[in-house]
């Protein structure tokens, strides 16, 4: 009993010691996230739109680096990867500094600001897909999901804790301690990784990258489908709540990051117990649920309601579908089925905006999370037919 105990302590010891780095990773995103939108409108003079593109430029570095960097961790090692990840992110800080150096010459600052966003977005997929890969060779296969969970509480707490610190940060230090207070988190991050022993890079025929991506392609999809809730009430919830006058809108979004990492916590062990496409099918239940009680919601409790039920929906997708993705390529393409997984949250965070905007001009607010309901919908649908080839593929993957 004795020994069971001391191996699952250990396990946990090792994935809290490596989702750090992503947590120090996604406080370098979340930091500056607040007050970039209001630096280049308010600060430099332009539009609001420019604004929209200085913060959009960071996820489309991540989305198109995604690939190199699940790559990056097959050939040299996730250790290395996140490495390279972390330099990236304090190198972006140095460009922060940089264009608050140069604030009284607006093109020359929004200049730098685009190039640090371009490469903390690389950095951000190296480090995010690093860890857990470099977490998955240290505590094995088996735990994956346990893995990818931790990993995205860290993700989803180091956004919650970055974006107030940058507003704190700015407020008494100005911009420039933004830049500052990246470049040394950076530093803190590398020092951390020198003390944690690298995992072996697993030998072994490569899958080419196009077919790692054909593989997990139809659970990227479903990842897509049900990530579409998320995107659209990060995005339009305040508004939702200002169209109907209704004051708190912040906390809706509270609530829904508390019921994310909520059951992340108490539930991260169900995906080895009954297997991801079961733990995703009753997740993407209750996601429709709670996005349609959201866009029928006629008061504020119900609304709050709504979001804690979709955060809970939410939580586990990314790590059920993910193991059953990984799970089909060899040890020596983990990585790169990791990146290539990830690539579809990227890209469904990056429509969402637009496409639930459009249709928000068309039908209104409600409409907007019977939309995203619908679209959780048709990945439940995806996972039970997900669900029902792989008791086909079984006897042969036996054999």
């Amino acid at each position: 009993m004795g020994n069971a105990d001391d191996k699952a302590e250990s396990v946990i010891l090792q994935i809290l010691t490596t989702v750090v780095f992503t947590f120090i990773c996604y406080l370098t995103v979340g930091i500056p996230l607040a007050v970039l939108p209001s630096y280049v409108h308010v600060d430099l003079g332009y539009g609001s739109v420019l604004a929209g593109i200085v913060i959009s430029t960071q996820y489309l570095a991540t989305l198109l680096t995604r690939p190199h960097a699940g790559q990056t961790c097959d050939l040299i090692g996730p250790k290395q990867a996140v490495v390279y990840g972390l330099i990236a992110c304090g190198i972006s800080g140095i460009f922060l500094l940089i264009a608050a150096m140069f604030a009284g010459t607006p093109w020359i600052s929004l200049l730098f600001l685009l190039i640090g966003r371009l490469v903390l977005g690389f950095g951000e997929s190296l480090v995010g897909t690093g860890s857990i890969t470099w977490g998955i060779g240290q505590i094995g296969a088996t735990h994956t999901a346990r893995m990818i969970s931790w990993n995205g509480i860290a993700t989803y707490g180091a956004l919650a804790l970055g974006a107030p610190l940058g507003v704190i940060l700015t407020g008494n230090l100005g911009f420039a301690s933004i830049g500052a207070s990246i470049a040394l988190l950076a530093v803190i991050g590398l020092g951390l990784s020198y003390l944690k022993r690298p995992t072996q890079v697993v030998t072994g025929d490569r899958l080419a990258f196009r077919r790692v991506f054909g593989r997990v392609l139809p659970h990227g999809l479903g990842l897509a489908l049900g990530s579409t809730g998320f995107g659209t009430i990060a995005t339009f919830i305040t508004l939702f709540y200002a169209s109907r006058n209704w004051p708190n809108a912040a906390f809706t979004l509270t609530l829904f990051g508390a019921a994310f990492i909520g059951t992340r916590l108490l539930f991260a062990n169900a995906i080895n117990r009954f297997g991801g496409f079961r733990v995703a099918m009753v997740s993407f239940v209750v996601e429709v649920v709670g996005l349609v009680l959201l866009s029928g919601a006629g008061v504020p409790h119900l609304a709050l309601a709504g979001a804690a039920l979709t955060g809970c929906g939410f939580a586990l997708v990314f790590p059920a579908l993910g193991v059953e993705a990984v799970g089909l390529v060899p040890p020596s393409n983990r990585g790169a089925a990791l990146g290539a997984y990830s690539v579809f949250a990227d890209l469904s965070l990056g429509i969402t905006g637009p496409l639930i905007g459009f249709i928000i001009s068309l039908y209104g607010y409600p409409s907007a999370f019977l939309c995203a309901a619908i679209a959780a919908a048709i990945a439940l649908i995806l996972t039970v037919l997900l669900y029902r080839r792989s008791f086909r593929m079984a006897p042969a993957v036996t054999h």
